[in-house]
């Protein structure tokens, strides 16, 4: 058996559980619906309060319009395994109902003011995003 990116298995595992809650995302017309997976790893990493500030900031990109579904979160408790990395600190899904979707959202002023003000709090950003094969 090849080896496994654990990113990305850990990636396809959440999008597919994402893509199967939003149903209506993929019957939108304008193309496949696509599912942007961030995550974000902290300069401060221990830091609760730097946490919940980048929370806070994702937390404001609900507003933008072409966000079907928007899931916020954390490394959960589970087992230590191989195939899992959870060094990362916050995580963000992301459902659009298109390629172009996604792309009026990284244009979007609001996200723009996101990274403005949050990526500070930063160390690595890494993006998986997906549509179904």
């Amino acid at each position: 058996m090849p080896p496994v990116d654990r990113r990305v298995l850990l990636s396809s595992g959440l999008a597919a559980g994402a893509l199967a809650a939003g149903e209506a995302a993929a019957e939108a017309p304008g193309g496949a619906p696509l599912i942007h997976h961030v995550f974000f790893w902290l300069k401060n990493p221990g830091s609760k309060a730097d946490r919940d500030q980048l929370i806070a900031g994702l937390e404001t990109l609900r507003a933008v319009e072409v966000v079907k579904q928007l899931h916020i979160g954390v490394p959960a408790s589970t087992e230590k395994r191989d195939v899992v990395d959870n060094s990362y600190d916050v995580s963000e899904l992301m459902v659009f109902a298109s390629v172009e979707d996604q792309k009026r959202y990284q244009d979007h002023p609001l996200h723009l003011k996101f990274v403005a003000d949050c990526s500070h709090l930063w160390r690595k950003v890494v993006v998986y995003d997906s549509i179904s094969a």
